[in-house]
């Protein structure tokens, strides 16, 4: 028989795993299915999420993982390949449950798998795609960065480089500028001329050096950055580079249910309400699922935010049926 589920998590990441401890402590049955992919894994440490600073991430998932077990939730490793609306889950919370004839999704695993489920919370996250550049991949997460709040005080005072992904990456750079006063802004296909006015005096300002040139890789010795070279040969000596990687929204799952999304300068994400809600109903997303900017700590409060409504939503819906009856 088809296992059914008030709500299935797709994403065990912080925000989905947020979600499920409060589902769990409010005693729904809940599953979060996990594919193990979390954007923060190529960083050794996460920084800025209080009583939990400087903690590796795989301990953190795994200190979550433990803590939403107590409580009967249920973690599986493996992918949501398809998503349908529309089921009779009648039962799911008991024998004196009546849902709501046609409510509910069901869920196929890739590992062959169907559940049923009355909501749920989409956490899949994003990809981050790095730009092809000699070296930058195997240093991400060490001291090739993106985000100054997350490693900015861990490298602060050192040599940076920003890699133009684009005329926007101006604002990283200045950014950075907060935690080093040796900044150089290296263009790379990006043209001087397609900086603003604005723009060439806010760097001038920051003391950040514009470098002009097509960036051709990395220099490393000893498991370490110590330099940027361009494609003419000349090297520039830096031990930390940041760059803007590009952002891809995992959103199939959401736009094959008829989630609408909005478009920004960092990918298309779902339109959702305050807590989440989708403009599906009974779909919620949390954590990078709706944004590039969301943190760890920022998913998490998003993932409690979605089960909290989800609990309420699904009360009204129970008495609302049974006042039926």
């Amino acid at each position: 028989m088809t296992e059914k589920y008030a709500v299935v998590v797709i994403g065990g990441g912080a925000a989905g795993l947020s979600a499920a401890l409060v589902l769990g402590r409010a005693r729904h049955r809940a599953l979060v299915v996990d594919a193990g992919e979390p954007r923060n894994a190529p960083a050794a440490h996460m920084q800025g999420y209080l009583t939990r600073d400087g903690m590796p991430p795989a301990e953190f998932l795994a200190a979550g993982r433990e803590e939403v077990a107590r409580y009967g939730v249920e973690l599986v490793r493996d992918r949501v390949v398809e998503v349908t609306r529309g089921d009779d889950l009648t039962g799911v919370q008991g024998e004196d449950f009546t849902a709501a004839r046609g409510e509910g999704f069901t869920v196929v695993l890739a590992g062959g798998r169907t559940v049923r489920a009355r909501r749920l919370v989409v956490a899949t996250g994003l990809k981050d795609e790095l730009p092809a550049v000699a070296g930058v991949a195997e240093r991400f997460g060490r001291d090739v960065l993106h985000c100054p709040f997350c490693h900015g005080w861990e490298v602060r005072d050192q040599p940076f480089g920003v890699l133009a992904t684009s005329p926007a990456s101006v604002h990283q750079a200045l950014m950075v500028s907060q935690w080093s006063k040796d900044v150089r802004f290296f263009l790379h296909t990006v043209a001087e001329e397609e900086l603003s006015d604005e723009d060439l005096r806010r760097l001038a300002a920051a003391g950040v050096e514009v470098v002009p040139g097509e960036v051709a890789g990395l220099v490393v010795e000893e498991d370490r950055l110590t330099g940027v070279r361009l494609a003419d040969g000349t090297t520039h000596p830096r031990s930390v580079l940041f760059l803007a990687p590009r952002a891809v929204p995992r959103t199939g799952l959401l736009e094959r249910l008829g989630a609408e999304l909005h478009e920004t300068p960092f990918g298309a994400y779902p339109v959702v309400d305050p807590t989440g809600l989708t403009t599906v109903p009974g779909v919620w997303a949390a954590g990078n699922a709706i944004g590039f900017a969301e943190q760890v700590v920022h998913a998490a409060s998003g993932g409690y935010r979605a089960a909290s409504a989800i609990v309420g939503d699904l009360l009204m819906t129970d008495l609302d049926a049974a006042a039926q009856v």
